[in-house]
Parts: C-alpha cells; structure tokens; sequence
C-alpha cells in the first residue's frame, strides 16, 4: 500500500471538499476557524488539544465526550425540559406509539394553522440555508414514504412528485428530488395527510409482537437499500424525523416572523 498523501505548510482558505473520503486523516497544527462542516459522518472522530472558543453542532450525537465528560446525557436531560413532549416519542411497545403519534398530530396541527396564516413566499424562504417550510414538509412526505410505505409496507417505489430527499443523497433511480419545485402550501399538505394518515393506521393497528418483529426486503434498488430491518428501527426514524423537523421548521417560522 502507498504511504498516504501529505498536505504540509499548504494555504487552503476557503477551500472546498465534496464527496471527499477523509476517514483515518490525521490533522496536526491545522487552523480550522469558522470552517463549516455539512453533511460529515465523524464517526469515532477523536479531537486532542484543540481550542474552541465556539463550537456549533448541529446534528445526531450518540456520545460526545468533552475532557472525560459524556455530555449526551446532560443535553438529552436539557432537551426533555425544555420539550416534555419528548418524553412519550420514546415508545417501547405498540401503545406507546401510538401515544407518540398522538403527540406528534397534536404538534403539527398549529404550526401548520400558523403558517397558513402566513404570506405563502414566506414559506419558501430558507433561514440560514436550511430548508424552507414547504421543503420540511416535502421531506417529511419522503420520510415517511421511505420507512413506511417502503420498508414496512413492502411498496419499491412510494414516492410522490413532490418528495424531497436529503440534500446530500445522491441521485438514486425512481425517487425524484425536485429542487426548483414551488408548490402550494396546500398541495403538499395534500400529499403530507395522506401520509401522515396512514402512519395512523398502521400503529392503530400495530401489536406488539408486530412490533418486534423484522420486515421482508422490499423488491427493487431505492432508499432505504432492500435489506430486512427491525419494525420498531423504521417507527423511530419516521418519529424521530417528525420531532426534528418540527423543531427546525418552527425555529425558522419563528426567525421570519
């Protein structure tokens, strides 16, 4: 195997790295100040002797130890505070989830009143180039197309027109990722209570040995890969989803208004 590539005393300010594969890099002596990072898996990142005088992160942490310290419990206690909701989107059996789809219903339905209280550009707008309110809710649609129509539902291609993936994902035969599309706010929610609907049904329906049980691969390439995946797994994505992007859509309402 060649020795590894050696970047040394080099001048790279505003550089730009896409699909770059950095896993095993090693930086040393590196000036990283105001870099922006999107889209990055860190997994097993180990970082020594930094100073960071402001480090944002957003993103899924499973553990982040700062000088010995675990800090994801800490803010998964903070973040159950400031959102008691959270508490009932941890379901550990077919009741809970339906509780959790309770809560979930009860979450939307005013943000969704207030945004159609809103100048329909507004919800194209983006904050701080995340995605606009119309495309939370696009992506949202695909989510639930993904893990429920797809993996639990056995359905190879679900997608609607207007479904967006993540930004990143590439371009991946049968899913659409409309970018330029600007529908209404009233067509995608269209296409978002037909979805959410049958979420409904399906925890309505939903045992608990359903629930701990493992799908069939669905036939056909597409996202998620067709692999056999644990029940409860595919619920958590679709109600972690859901939590998120509420969070992120109402913090951007609130940014535009």
């Amino acid at each position: 195997m060649a020795d590894p590539e050696l970047f040394e005393e080099r001048r790279l300010i505003g550089a730009r790295f896409h699909l770059v594969d950095l896993t095993d890099a090693t930086f040393e002596d590196v000036r990283l100040t105001n870099a922006t990072i999107d889209g990055a898996v860190l997994h097993g990142l180990r970082m020594r002797n930094v100073e960071a005088r402001e480090l944002h992160i957003d993103g899924e942490v499973l553990r982040l130890e700062l000088n010995g310290i675990d800090l994801v419990p800490l803010y998964e206690a903070e973040l159950d505070r400031r959102y008691p909701e959270r508490v009932h989107l941890r379901p550990t059996d077919a009741a809970g989830y339906r509780v959790a789809w309770d809560t979930i219903e009860a979450m939307w339905a005013p943000t969704v009143e207030r945004a159609r209280s809103l100048d329909p550009d507004l919800l194209h707008e983006r904050v701080g180039d995340e995605w606009s309110f119309i495309e939370t809710l696009r992506h949202l649609v695909f989510a639930t197309e993904s893990w429920l129509h797809r993996v639990l539902l056995g359905d190879p291609t679900p997608w609607h027109p207007l479904s967006l993936p993540w930004d990143q994902m590439p371009d991946v035969p049968e899913i659409p990722r409309d970018r330029s599309a600007r529908p209404s706010l009233e067509e995608v929610l269209t296409v978002r209570a037909d979805r959410m609907a049958a979420v409904r049904r399906f925890v309505d329906e939903l045992t608990d040995e359903q629930l701990a049980g493992t799908t069939q691969p669905v036939d056909g390439p597409g996202f998620p890969r067709p692999n056999p995946y644990s029940v409860q797994d595919a619920l958590a994505v679709i109600v972690n989803e859901e939590w998120w992007h509420h969070r992120f859509a109402t913090r951007d309402l609130d940014a535009l208004t």
